[in-house]
């Protein structure tokens, strides 16, 4: 990987030291007077982790400047996000961000989710139902409902267990 590592920078913005120091050389201070109150082992190992995450460099002249391109270079190394298609761009990490207006977009996506969840020909409580739909939602109550109601999840009359409507 070419650049700056984004963990280090992180590491070393999550630092107090490092944090503090890379704020004094940003406004211009001397290195000297970096950290002026701080021990000098832990003055140096906080310039060093800023100069090891390219959040810094040494000047010629032995001063420190906070580096101008730090940020548009880690920015530039992230893939180019993919436009979701199809029932992906409904769910985010694998849960539902939001259901979908077009009904048969919405009974596709509560079919797919019937299946991942549900082996055909398998009788479940309705609690066991709702363990298996939280991870796709916290509102399971109404994931459950649209699912019957669309006819992808049978219920009993009695609403002891539900089956997949295979």
């Amino acid at each position: 990987m070419n650049g700056p590592h984004w963990r280090r920078v992180l590491a070393m913005l999550g630092n107090a030291d490092a944090r503090t120091a890379y704020a004094q050389i940003v406004l211009g201070a001397a290195p000297n007077d970096v950290l002026p109150d701080v021990k000098e082992q832990r003055r140096q190992r906080a310039i060093a982790g800023l100069l090891e995450s390219g959040l810094v460099q040494r000047q010629a002249s032995g001063g420190l400047v906070a580096g101008e391109a730090i940020f548009r270079d880690l920015l530039a190394q992230q893939p180019r996000r993919q436009p979701r298609t199809g029932l992906d761009r409904f769910m985010r990490l694998g849960r539902i961000e939001r259901y979908p207006a077009n009904l048969a977009e919405r009974r596709a996506l509560l079919a797919r989710i019937a299946t991942e969840t549900i082996a055909p020909g398998e009788k479940l409580t309705e609690r066991q139902v709702n363990e298996r739909l939280l991870s796709y939602t916290d509102d399971v109550v109404l994931l459950r409902r649209y699912m019957v109601d669309f006819g992808v999840l049978q219920r009993t009359p009695s609403g002891s267990s539900y089956s997949s409507a295979e």
